[in-house]
C-alpha cells in the first residue's frame, strides 16, 4: 500500500538523513578543492575544472548502472554501495598528500578518487531515490527529489563553512580524512533502515527508458551549467574580488533549501514543465548577476537567486521524466534523467575553465546563464506535450 502524500515526509526522513551525511563529504571540499589545486598545486583553471568535473564524469558512467542495480538489487543495497565508493575515494585523496611536491602525481591521483566519489555519489542519490519512490509512491514524484534533494544541498550549505575552516586550521588533510570517516558514519544511519523490495522484474530496456526521458533531461542539462558554474568557480570568483568564499555556497543552499521547504510540492501540483520554466528564469538572473555584480553583497544575492531557482528545476523537469517512464524502472529512468545532468557537469566545467583562462571568471556566469535560459524552449515544449 503506497503512502499518502502527507505520509511522505515523515517516511523520508531516515533517508534524508543519510544522504545528509554522505553528501556532508562533497560540501566541505567545494570550496576549498579549487584553492587546493589552484594555489596548493600551483595548476591553472583548466585542471581545476577537469577535476571538477570528472566527479561528474564519473556519476555519468555510473548513473546507468546505479539505477538498474537500485531496481534489481534494492534501492538500499544501492545506497550502502556508494557509500562504500565514497570512503575509498578518501584515500585517494589521502595518499594525493603524499606527492604535493609533484603536482602532476597528486592530482592525477586526486582525479582518480573524484572518479570514484562520483560512483558513490551516483548509488548513494540514485539509490535514496528510488527509495523514496517506493515508499511514496510516483505521485509524489516531486515531493521526494525535493526533499531528498533538500538534504543534499543543507549538507552542502552545513559543509561549505565547516569545509573553509577545516582547511584553514589543518589543510586538504582534514578534507581528506573526512571524505574518508564520514561515509562510514552514514552506514551506521543506512544499516537499520528498512528495505524496500526490487521493483525490476526483467531486465529493462535502456533504450526504452532514455527515450521515455531524453527531453526533460537535456533541459535538465542545460539548467545545469548554473550549478556548474557554481560548484567550480565561484571561489575563484570570489577570492579574485578578495570576498570571503564560503558565504556564496551557503547563500545558493540556503536559497535553494528553503525553495524546496516551501514550495516543493509546486510540481506536483502544478505541472514540472510550467515550475521548471519560472524557476530557470530566476536561475539565469542569478547566475548573470553575479557575472555583473560590483560588490560582494549583490553578488551573495546572485549566489541565492541561483540557488533559489536550480531548487525546482531539478524536480520540474524529474515530473515530465517519471510521468513518461515505465513504472517498473523508475530506478533506471531516475539514473537516465540525473545522467543529463552529469553529462553536463563533465563537459561544462572543463569548457568553462577554457573560458576564464581565455578571458576572465567573471565570464563563466555569463556564459552559464545563456545556457540556463537555452531550456526555456524546452520547457515550453513540454507544457505543450501534457
Amino acid at each position: 500500500m503506497q503512502r499518502t502524500g502527507q505520509a511522505s515526509v515523515p517516511a523520508l526522513a531516515p533517508i534524508m538523513g543519510a544522504v545528509f551525511i554522505s553528501f556532508l563529504i562533497i560540501g566541505v571540499a567545494m570550496p576549498v578543492l579549487p584553492l587546493h589545486v589552484h594555489r596548493g598545486l600551483g595548476l591553472g583553471t583548466f585542471i581545476v575544472g577537469l577535476v571538477a568535473g570528472s566527479q561528474f564524469a564519473a556519476s555519468l558512467v555510473s548513473r546507468v548502472w546505479a539505477g538498474r542495480h537500485a531496481d534489481s538489487r534494492g534501492a538500499k543495497h544501492a545506497v550502502v554501495t556508494g557509500l562504500i565508493l565514497a570512503a575509498l575515494a578518501g584515500l585517494l585523496y589521502i595518499l594525493s598528500l603524499r606527492f604535493v611536491t609533484a603536482p602532476a602525481i597528486s592530482v592525477t591521483i586526486l582525479l582518480l578518487g573524484r572518479a570514484l566519489l562520483g560512483a558513490g555519489e551516483s548509488f548513494i542519490i540514485t539509490g535514496a531515490q528510488t527509495w523514496g519512490l517506493a515508499i511514496s509512491g510516483a505521485q509524489n514524484t516531486g515531493k521526494v527529489l525535493a526533499w531528498v534533494g533538500t538534504a543534499m544541498y543543507a549538507a552542502f550549505a552545513l559543509g561549505a563553512p565547516v569545509g573553509t575552516s577545516l582547511y584553514a586550521s589543518f589543510g586538504f588533510t582534514a578534507i581528506a580524512l573526512a571524505t574518508t570517516l564520514v561515509p562510514l558514519a552514514a552506514l551506521l544511519l543506512v544499516a537499520p533502515l528498512r528495505r524496500v523490495a526490487p521493483t525490476a522484474q526483467a531486465r529493462p530496456s535502456l533504450t526504452r527508458v532514455v527515450a521515455a526521458v531524453w527531453l526533460p533531461g537535456v533541459g535538465l542539462a542545460l539548467t545545469s551549467a548554473g550549478f556548474g558554474a557554481m560548484t567550480a568557480f565561484v571561489a575563484l570568483l570570489f577570492a579574485a574580488r578578495g570576498w570571503t568564499v564560503w558565504p556564496a555556497f551557503t547563500a545558493f543552499a540556503i536559497a535553494f533549501i528553503l525553495a524546496r521547504i516551501f514550495l516543493g510540492q509546486l510540481p506536483d501540483r502544478s505541472g514540472g514543465a510550467r515550475i521548471a520554466l519560472n524557476f530557470l528564469l530566476i536561475e539565469a538572473a542569478g547566475q548573470a548577476l553575479l557575472w555583473l555584480a560590483p560588490s560582494s553583497a549583490m553578488a551573495l544575492i546572485g549566489a541565492g537567486l541561483t540557488g533559489f531557482g536550480y531548487s525546482l528545476v531539478y524536480p520540474g523537469f524529474g515530473v515530465e521524466a517519471v510521468r513518461r517512464a515505465p513504472a517498473d524502472s523508475r530506478g533506471l529512468a531516475m539514473g537516465a534523467y540525473t545522467a543529463f545532468l552529469d553529462v553536463a557537469l563533465a563537459l561544462a566545467t572543463p569548457a568553462l575553465g577554457l573560458i576564464a583562462a581565455m578571458t576572465d571568471i567573471g565570464s563563466v556566469f555569463f556564459v552559464s546563464a545563456l545556457c540556463v535560459l537555452g531550456a526555456a524552449p524546452i520547457a515550453l515544449r513540454l507544457r505543450g506535450m501534457r
